[in-house]
């Protein structure tokens, strides 16, 4: 395991305090009265919810620009501010129900209550997916370095596929397992799921939604899933994706597969094990609905604060500015998601510590403020950057990801999204030191919190990124106060028209959250040391190379 030189912690450790890394001004705190004031607007019914493609995009993009100029930022794409993200606006229209015919009794389930369906392609032509065969391929999973194949011996070409949610070992106690234990792995998220049925050739695709599994209740998915769904342009219009692609309710998936002669929970058991081979539910599948097209460019926003001496490699931070727009309505009629929580606060904090840094003086190396679109339509707006980055990947020192910060109050530690993995844990734990704080594994792993936000696009590249989340042991409180916290947000707010802003929030957990963010990137750009994965993690060998390219130079 590679760690930072054992003598550089201590002197870090005293820059760290007056600023971080070899920087000697005292230390900037990022304004609370910014985040404020931006969270305010940017989750307020004048900007419909920021969902791209919208009148919302444009307010948004506008006041972020403002905000970067204002401060003496530089546009950080040659001149422009922006970077063009090409999406599909797709939505759904006339959905029929989705419907299992040939079993004990045709079971049927209704669009948004008791299943989502979309689809990925975006030729615009009508979905009618009509007498398909349904094959329960239990985790979806095809991982040959696992030796663990669900679709082997079986073709799903044309038929539909219904698949659980997560790993099969997430319900395991500890951290061991084939795959990882309660820690989900990318092989459980509805992503890679969706990816893999394609692969297969599979006409459609369902997921059975399950909420501990899934980490998210029914109300999430009709929220997210309904309405104007966002796709990543491509030459071939998504050809090769499979026609549909959804989630079925729990109760509904049970009632399918008792039609079909099976119980869910057996065959959910059965397909934990290694060796699971799918089953032939023996009914058919049917579902159609048309497809209405809009092509845009949505935007990245990319603000540079040049370096001194090491102008040339970069430190990055990120935050996503959409969210989903109008979606499914309150019982109040409210139907706009405002994102206020998610994620107002990330994008605002992304100005908070550029002014920050701004005020303390330029560091060696330069620093990036960059604003992403879609990620609440998976991650899109970060995966076009790193497939198609401003700043060499290679040069790109590492980043810092904000995404949902806590306002449930201070708390005596943080709680990092896959802690142990690179050198930035380092980083992270000198600056929690200044206040007599400490970082703690993510309590809940099974929900996949790692593959869920934006610094996972540029993981995939070989960049190190930290993200960390607001702690859940508060100090007023404890550990049982921040998980009621958790589970309130989750159960009433997220993803739904109630994440507002509310001028009652106790700003003191993000207060110190943020210095966190301005140390570790402060002391990112003011050292030569680049950090690197852990010796073993899956991104080591990416970052090698791209270091190694880069060295060659």
């Amino acid at each position: 395991m590679r760690r930072l030189s054992l003598l550089l912690p201590l002197a870090l450790l005293a820059a760290c305090q007056s600023g971080g890394g070899g920087d000697t001004a005292a230390e900037v705190a990022p304004a609370i009265p910014t985040m404020q004031r931006l969270v305010q607007q940017l989750s307020s019914d004048e900007f419909e919810g920021r969902a791209p493609g919208t009148a919302g995009e444009k307010k948004t993009l506008d006041l972020l620009v403002a905000e970067f100029s204002k401060l003496g930022l530089q546009p950080g794409n040659n001149g422009s501010w922006f970077q063009d993200v090409p999406l599909v606006e797709i939505t759904a229209k006339n959905v029929s129900p989705l419907t299992f015919t040939g079993g004990k009794a045709t079971v049927s389930a209704a669009y948004g209550p008791e299943m989502v369906v979309g689809t990925y392609r975006s030729d615009g032509k009508r979905i009618d997916i009509k007498d398909s065969p349904v094959v329960f391929v239990g985790y979806g999973i095809n991982a040959p370095e696992k030796n663990w194949n669900d679709y082997a011996g079986v073709d799903v070409k044309g038929k539909t596929v219904v698949i659980l949610v997560n790993d099969p070992d997430y319900e395991n106690e500890g951290l061991t397992g084939p795959f990882s234990g309660r820690a989900m792995t990318y092989y459980g998220r509805w992503t890679y799921k969706f990816e893999e049925a394609a692969r297969q050739g599979a006409a459609a695709a369902i997921i059975v939604h399950d909420t501990v599994p899934a980490a998210y209740g029914w109300n999430v998915v009709q929220s997210s899933w309904t309405g104007p769904q966002q796709v990543a342009d491509s030459a071939n219009a998504n050809a090769d994706q499979s026609a549909a692609i959804g989630w079925i309710s729990n109760d509904k998936a049970k009632a399918l597969m008792a039609s079909a002669g099976q119980d869910l929970v057996a065959l959910t058991a059965a397909a934990r094990k290694s060796g699971f081979r799918a089953v032939d539910l023996g009914v058919r599948a049917s579902v159609a609905f048309d497809n209405q097209i809009r092509k845009h460019m949505s935007k990245n926003v990319v603000a540079l604060l040049p370096g001194t001496t090491q102008k040339d490699e970069y430190v990055l931070y990120t935050a996503h500015w959409d969210h989903l727009g109008r979606c499914e309505k309150a019982p109040d009629g409210d139907d706009i998601c405002n994102g206020a929580i998610d994620n107002a606060t990330g994008t605002a904090a992304l100005v908070a510590l550029a002014e920050a840094n701004v005020k303390a003086g330029p560091t060696t190396r330069s620093q990036v403020f960059l604003a992403v679109t879609a990620e609440e339509s998976g991650l899109l707006g970060a995966q076009y950057y790193a497939a198609n980055p401003v700043f060499p990947l290679a040069k790109t020192v590492a980043g810092v990801n904000m995404d949902a910060l806590s306002m449930a109050g201070p708390a005596k530690n943080v709680v990092v999204i896959g802690k142990g993995k690179s050198d930035l844990d380092t980083y992270l734990e000198r600056a929690l030191a200044v206040d007599n704080r400490v970082a703690t594994i993510e309590p809940t792993p099974e929900k996949g919190f790692y593959y869920r936000s934006d610094h996972f696009a540029f993981a995939r590249k070989g960049v190190p990124m930290l993200y960390f989340e607001g702690g859940d042991d508060l100090i007023s409180g404890g550990r049982a106060a921040g998980e009621a916290a958790a589970k309130d947000y989750e159960a009433n707010r997220y993803h739904g028209p109630k994440d507002e802003y509310d001028p009652n929030w106790n700003w003191d957990g993000v207060a110190a959250d943020l210095k966190l963010y301005y140390r570790v990137g402060r002391s990112l750009a003011t050292t030569t040391e680049w950090p690197n994965w852990v010796t073993g993690d899956e991104f080591r060998a990416i970052r090698d190379k791209s270091r190694e390219g880069a060295a060659r130079k």
